[in-house]
């Protein structure tokens, strides 16, 4: 070999010679031990946040649930934590899924879960949201897996259940509600029966329409409905608004008529007292009563006529005086009227 060569490895030697060598008491073996065993054991410290709760399991199986807080386990492999999100409300979209929240917001329509069957057996495009959160922490991780698509194919089933004991109107127009209600019952029975540790909080009927195809048709029905509804309320509205009125009416003239009865009543009572009183007069003083009756109708009738007075003597005829035209002809009494 080359002379080189050695001079080289004479040279990489005498360096390697010249690196200091570091000496290793039992006093700092010890301390590295004990550093090393204190931030093993400091692993176990975890924090868990307000709205979380701490699963621990030891050698994976559940041991404990630990509350919101700073807290301790033992430190990897021996035990291990989880901290789901126990208030987070969290959904999932039947039907259809949202591209992007916006705005404006993007949506993708998903017609193999949208489209379901009425109990009249038509076809109705139905789309939801169903929200829901952790109820048990410990059988939601550890019963069942993939949570929301669970939840998805679970309210899908039971909103296909519920829409398919109604007839198309209800899905349509005045059942949403109902749907809505019955549904979350169904779905929430249907996740206690296979112990997933979820409470339902809604479900919310997003739109529910006929296919396409049929839209039209079913819009000109719809529109006929509302037509008949509004001629129903617009005669039920002049039936309110006539037979008050005519009620009214009747009240004010019955009122009237018995307003009259009574007043013919009172004014014939008086004529009677009148007559009574005239009568009693009249038995007092016959003649007396007789002349001023006479003269009470004079004057009543006298003011509006043309009148000549001629007093006449005893068997004196008025056919000297004729002819008088019009003009009527009153004769005095022939006896004195004395006191």
């Amino acid at each position: 070999m080359p002379d080189y060569y050695d001079e080289d490895k004479e040279k990489i030697i005498n360096l390697v010679d010249k690196i200091p060598k570091l000496k290793f008491s039992k006093k700092i073996v010890g301390v590295v031990l004990v550093l090393v065993i204190a931030l093993y054991l400091a692993s176990g410290i975890f924090v868990v946040a307000p709205d979380e709760q701490g699963v621990v399991r030891r050698f994976g199986k559940f041991i404990r649930i630990e509350s919101p807080g700073l807290n301790y386990h033992l430190p990897f492999p021996i035990e291990t934590v989880l901290t789901p999100a126990v208030t987070q409300v969290k959904r999932v979209e039947i039907g259809f899924r949202t591209i992007t929240f916006g705005p404006p917001a993007r949506y993708r329509e998903i017609p193999v879960e949208a489209l379901m069957l009425t109990g009249d057996e038509n076809i109705v495009s139905a789309e939801a949201i169903v929200q829901y959160k952790i109820k048990d922490p410990v059988n939601y991780l550890f019963n069942i897996i993939l949570p929301e698509q669970t939840v998805r194919s679970a309210a899908e089933a039971t909103l296909r259940q519920v829409i398919g004991e109604r007839k198309i109107d209800e899905a349509l127009t005045v059942g949403k509600y109902e749907i809505q209600e019955e549904t979350k019952k169904l779905l929430q029975k249907l996740l206690d029966s296979y112990k997933a540790g979820i409470l339902i909080v809604a479900v919310q009927l997003q739109d529910v329409n006929p296919p396409k195809e049929v839209q039209d048709a079913f819009k000109d029905v719809a529109s006929a409905k509302e037509d008949k509804s509004r001629y129903i309320n617009q005669a039920q509205g002049y039936r309110n608004d006539l037979i008050p009125k005519a009620r009214g009416e009747a009240v004010k003239m019955t009122k009237e008529a018995e307003g009259y009865k009574i007043e013919r009543i009172k004014k014939a009572e008086g004529d009677v007292a009148k007559f009574n009183n005239i009568l009693t007069e009249y038995k007092k003083g016959e003649y007396i009563t007789e002349a001023r009756l006479y003269l009470e109708t004079m004057e009543e009738i006298l003011p509006n006529m043309n009148k000549v007075i001629v007093d006449l003597e005893e068997n004196q005829s008025l056919i000297n005086l004729l002819p008088l035209g019009d003009t009527k002809i009153l004769a005095a009494p022939s006896k004195e009227v004395t006191k």
